[in-house]
């Protein structure tokens, strides 16, 4: 997998997306780091509001998933 900044929403964060993540292909998530909060929000829909996941709770879940 590798990871590509998506295009720029004016927002305030820097967005990064899965290169597993297509137009017309399953349903993903973008995240952005800051330094006390991993935010995720939806790939298809970026105007609903988004999760935020403090680092380590998000490193926990990512060594988890990555196993599945």
């Amino acid at each position: 997998m590798t990871l590509k900044s998506s295009a720029g929403d004016g927002s305030a964060l820097e967005w990064t997306k899965s290169s597993y993540s297509t137009n017309d292909g399953p349903v993903c998530v973008e995240v952005a780091a800051t330094p006390g909060t991993v935010h995720v929000r939806d790939t298809k829909d970026i105007c609903l509001p988004h999760l935020g996941f403090a680092p380590a709770a998000w490193g926990d879940f990512v060594g988890y998933a990555s196993k599945v």
